[in-house]
């Protein structure tokens, strides 16, 4: 005989539930765990009752209390010693069939169970929160529990005493209360998820108990799974308002890793990303698979590629190397920097773009912000969000200096540290910075030094493993392979060049290799310091600039790491070695050249000025202390007319130098066409 569902206790319904030997396993192990929480997969009682599990959807805080009391008298049965020992067991729900949008959120899904995936943008810290209170009548000293529900503390309507039944005084006994941890979440839709040209919503959650608050910090993707609750505010004086605000009180929350794709391969993918990896060609693939409708730049792409694998990142006891690479690309206007940036903030594990001028130092790293409370909270910034992912900057140059400061840390030490409003804090910022800025003239002027084509800080040129410059030169060649291009692509709407890996298995294969840790073997080791030594020795001798430095070689060792890793190998081999030798040697040919010397100069990115022009900028210093001693301060046509005679600099060479040094305040002038030495 078919019995109602009505006529079915569902408490007793979920006491079968839990009699299943999984969940009577789980239950009798609590007591060794110290849990007062048991986690229910909602597929798995789906398959025992669907019925149930959809009644459970629908009304979950009546069902949910069934649940609850039903694993407590299985746990009664279990080891009732624990059973008296704690007052309730809290069931908690995971992996719902199906996640809401959070912004479909709506007086549709008041009052029912959902699970939304979502990133953490702030957090509170955990505080104790009443559940039930206990007053004290001040007539007659009875003892009052009142439950406690909702956002304020409620005291008694009536002394429960025998013969007193006043309405108070009352007062509020903390020891004879229970308490459990509180925190609230602020949760904003996943850049996945947003339509474009929307801006994310946000959604507070609530969390309670002790298996749930302090799991996910800043910057974490979860799901949890919760009951939509509605609340009206309400203005001092004036009541309640009309509008309700949603709010979700959260049963379960699972941390999604910090990449989305955390989730391991399919073993169909996992057969695809070994054979990938073993084809002898397999830097080459990858290669002609990023940004396959960008025609040309194949090593802006490799560059690219080894960014997105990064080297290993080493943790000593007394410092730590970072291991993720930094690089930049200058270029001429229309040379599709930004469309590059864009596709490596799509495809990367977790990729960020933003632009120059509307980030602030503060929405990079991380904003100090007032509750309504009056305490302060952080919230994190792009380069936290992006942390072991990759942060792509567009438009450097535009920035405001004092918020380019803020990239500063972040890039070396990978950390952001804040000190505001009394909080003082250091966060992880492990990211890759792929940035892009455009030459201060408009266009890049190959006779003049990087940092005079850039108006960028020399402080952040040093910070870059890799720069590179992409110049438009016209050259009927490869003026009509691009055109052509850029024609197919709009008369089809699809690039005209097949990516030999699709952008999924290449964004599975990119999270498979940061698995692998690869060292250097002797043949790479051997090479790499071969050209770091060779390099040096060419600017021991006396008057030669400087062409490498130590940084330069760490950068080498995470390149030759990436290569690694993209081959999915345990060790770097020496065609790893050349091949990030190569790469470094092309990026310092197009940076790191003094012109007027065409020698190897790294001081151009260290210091932003050859040593050329610093040799004749002694020249003119050491002269003008020269004529001082004799006349007190120089005379301008003097010191240009000994400078042309004596050391054969060119007229418009000294007047330059002599401009440079007076900007600089080296040199002042005392008096018209009168100089002196400061």
């Amino acid at each position: 005989m078919a019995r109602t569902q009505e006529t079915i206790d569902p408490q007793e319904r979920f006491l079968e539930f839990f009699k299943k030997e999984k969940y009577r396993q789980k239950i009798s192990q609590m007591a060794i765990q110290g849990k007062e929480s048991i986690t229910v997969d909602f597929e798995e009682l789906f398959g025992f009752d669907q019925k149930l599990a959809e009644i459970l959807l629908d009304k979950p805080e009546q069902y949910l209390q069934h649940a609850n009391n039903a694993a407590y008298a299985q746990l009664g049965i279990e080891d009732n010693e624990y059973a008296q020992k704690i007052e309730k067991i809290t069931v908690r729900i995971t992996h719902l069939l199906g996640h809401e949008q959070l912004r479909k959120l709506g007086s549709k899904q008041m009052g029912k169970l959902v699970l939304i995936e979502a990133i953490v943008v702030r957090a509170t810290p955990v505080r104790p929160m009443v559940m039930n209170a206990t007053f004290k009548c001040k007539r007659c000293g009875t003892q009052n529990q009142v439950e406690q529900k909702g956002q304020f503390l409620k005291a008694p309507q009536v002394c429960a005493g025998p013969d007193c039944g006043k309405d108070g005084p009352f007062e509020f006994i903390q020891e004879e209360s229970t308490f459990i941890d509180s925190q609230d979440l602020r949760l904003q839709e996943r850049p996945e998820d947003l339509p474009p040209g929307q801006l994310p919503r946000t959604l507070a959650a609530k969390l309670i108990g002790d298996e749930v608050v302090d799991v996910a910090r800043p910057g974490d993707h979860v799901s949890i799974v919760g009951i939509v609750q509605a609340f009206a505010p309400s203005r001092p004086g004036i009541g309640k308002l009309r509008t309700f605000i949603l709010q979700l009180d959260a049963n379960s929350i699972e941390v999604l890793g910090k990449e989305p794709e955390s989730s391991p391969p399919t073993p169909e993918e996992e057969e695809k990303i070994f054979a990938l990896a073993k084809d002898p060609q397999v830097h080459r693939k990858l290669v002609s698979s990023i940004a396959p409708s960008i025609y040309g730049y194949d090593h802006i792409k490799e560059a690219i590629l080894y960014l997105l694998f990064g080297g290993v990142s080493k943790t000593l006891p007394d410092v730590n190397v970072r291991g993720e690479m930094n690089a930049l690309i200058i270029g001429d206007p229309g040379t599709a920097k930004s469309q590059l940036l864009q596709y490596v903030a799509r495809i990367a594990p977790r990729g960020l773009y933003t632009s120059g001028r509307g980030t602030t130092a503060a929405g990079l790293t991380a904003a100090v912000i007032r509750e309504k409370g009056g305490s302060m909270s952080l919230e994190a910034g792009a380069l936290v969000l992006a942390d072991k992912g990759i942060a792509c900057i567009d438009e450097m140059d535009k920035m405001r200096p004092e918020d380019r400061v803020a990239i500063h840390e972040a890039m070396e030490q990978h950390t952001v540290s804040v000190a505001k409003g009394g909080i003082v804090a250091t966060l992880n910022a492990r990211t890759a910075v792929l940035a892009a800025a455009n030459p201060a003239l408009g266009r890049y002027e190959p006779h003049r030094t990087v940092a005079e084509n850039i108006s960028l800080p020399v402080t952040i040129l040093s910070r870059f493993d890799i720069i590179f410059v992409l110049r438009d030169v016209p050259n009927k060649e490869a003026d009509s392979k691009m055109s052509q291009h850029i024609l197919e692509i709009h008369r089809k709407g699809r690039s005209p060049v097949e990516a030999p890996v699709d952008a999924e298995l290449l964004r599975k294969y990119i999270s498979y290799a940061k698995t692998f840790k690869p060292e250097l073997n002797d043949e790479a080791l051997n090479r790499l310091r071969e050209f770091y030594l060779a390099m040096r020795a060419a600017s021991e001798s006396e008057g030669s600039p400087v062409a490498i430095t130590a940084r330069q070689l760490e950068s080498l060792v995470r390149i030759a790491e990436a290569r690694a890793r993209a081959a999915l190998r345990k060790e770097v081999t020496g065609e790893d070695a050349e091949a990030a030798i190569t790469i470094m040697k092309r990026s310092l040919e197009e940076v790191g050249i003094d012109m007027s010397s065409y020698k190897m100069d790294i001081d151009l990115i260290m210091t932003g000025r050859p040593k050329s022009v610093r040799d004749k900028l002694q020249v003119v210093l050491s002269t003008v202390i020269e004529m001082e001693k004799e006349t007190g301060t120089v005379e301008r046509d003097a010191l240009v007319s000994e400078l042309e005679s004596k050391h054969k600099l060119s007229r418009s060479e000294i007047e330059r130098m002599i401009g440079q040094l007076l900007k600089e305040g080296t040199l002042y002038e005392p008096g018209e066409g009168r100089l002196k030495k400061t």
